[in-house]
């Protein structure tokens, strides 16, 4: 994920120490129910398209535009599928950085995929059971994205 400006403003007098921020991430599906994702450039493992939001841009605006800048795909967010609060992350550069992500279910209104930033290296449509290996964080959205049920929270009876 690209280091937004603000970010890195607030870095030269914070230096490395936790910084706690918002984060978005989209599970887009099309009309035939694949899931997008990216190959992400920093990790070169697939998931599902996130980012975090400029200062005064909702969140799902956020997910909106993360998923057109790194895909080239227009979609709509239909709904909060998930809050969760993350662990700490220490980048390789010291960085230390906790996300609260907000997971939105998303309908493409456009399926031309292509890498449209330096964020992936690749992107691309794929079919429930013929996923690639992904993390436990986005087969939990995807998994959630599929269901109809109520937003998933920590707390929330079985979760």
């Amino acid at each position: 994920m690209a280091t937004p400006d603000f970010i890195r403003t607030l870095r030269a007098d914070a230096g490395h120490q936790l910084l706690y921020l918002p984060g978005v991430s989209a599970v887009v599906f099309d009309a035939d129910g694949r899931v997008l994702l990216g190959r992400r450039a920093d990790t070169g493992h697939w998931s599902i398209i996130g980012g975090i939001p400029e200062p005064g841009e909702q969140p799902a605006e956020a997910a909106v535009r993360e998923v057109h800048e790194e895909t080239g795909v227009h979609c709509v967010a239909d709904r909060v599928i998930l809050v969760d609060g993350l662990a700490p992350v220490t980048y390789a550069n010291g960085d230390i950085c906790q996300f609260m992500d907000i997971s939105f279910r998303c309908r493409a209104d456009s399926t031309d995929a292509w890498v449209n930033d330096d964020e992936s290296l690749e992107v691309g449509w794929f079919g429930l059971d013929e996923l690639p290996p992904l993390s436990d964080f986005a087969m939990r959205r995807i998994k959630q994205g599929r269901e109809d049920g109520p937003a998933w929270f920590e707390g929330m009876p079985g979760a």
